[in-house]
């Protein structure tokens, strides 16, 4: 599926930092994590940090009206990427506890966007994703990686594709972990999601000036996967 040859070439280039960032079900996270594997790179998924803090608020009936109670929930929480060692695929644990499948729950979906405008929430996470990212040689995705976490990557991308494909393709997602969820459900949770992003007042959804703009919607996944890594090499030199 890749081009092995310039793969080859590139893991002996200098490191960069890939920011990936895009609307919901436009394939960031498994087109990050494949470039991050062609790459040798850290894959850091900032949509995980934001949905595992969701799902904490949950867990800790959280009032995410009320400020106080934000600051002093979150101070409760732990939060670490874990690879194993065997298969090599990295999980996300909230306070010890492997939160990998619950986090992709509709009962989170619904309430990620609200949690994401949360400025204390967003300082803290954005303070952890640069410490990852510090020494380089990351890809990482999210909503604002290419315009408030890393202004300064040397590979920014901005993913999008049509919200009928977005929502085919996270129903897909959600059958194979065994949940059905009807397509219009989903649409209108991704399409509710798209105006809360995009308009929200911390850290809204744009493109950042300088990015790659990468239509998925009619993208075989190799292709869009060997489009970053040809951008890559061109940054690396």
């Amino acid at each position: 599926m890749f081009d092995n040859g310039h793969i080859s070439v590139l893991l002996f280039m200098k490191k960069i930092i890939i920011a990936i960032d895009g609307f919901s079900g436009c394939g960031k996270s498994t087109t990050a994590k494949a470039v991050a594997k062609a790459l040798q790179y850290t894959y850091i998924d900032s949509g995980a940090m934001y949905r595992t803090a969701t799902l904490h608020f949950l867990n800790q009936s959280t009032n995410l009206d009320n400020l106080e109670e934000i600051k002093q929930s979150i101070s409760k929480l732990k939060l670490e990427f874990k690879r194993n060692g065997k298969s090599g695929v990295q999980k996300v644990f909230l306070n010890g506890e492997d939160v990998e499948h619950a986090i992709r729950g509709m009962h989170v979906n619904a309430q990620v966007s609200k949690v994401s405008k949360i400025r204390e929430v967003r300082n803290q996470l954005v303070e952890m994703q640069r410490h990852l990212g510090h020494s380089k040689g990351v890809v990482m995705d999210g909503r604002d990686i290419g315009t408030v976490v890393f202004p300064d990557a040397e590979l920014k991308i901005f993913m999008t594709a049509d919200l009928d494909i977005r929502a085919l393709r996270r129903q897909k997602e959600m059958l194979a972990k065994g949940e059905e969820v009807p397509l219009e459900l989903i649409k209108q949770n991704l399409s509710e999601r798209d105006i809360q992003d995009s308009t929200r007042e911390e850290s809204p959804l744009r493109k950042a000036d300088d990015a790659v703009e990468l239509d998925t919607s009619h993208l075989e996944f190799g292709d869009q996967v060997n489009a970053i890594l040809k951008l890559a090499k061109e940054r690396m030199n």
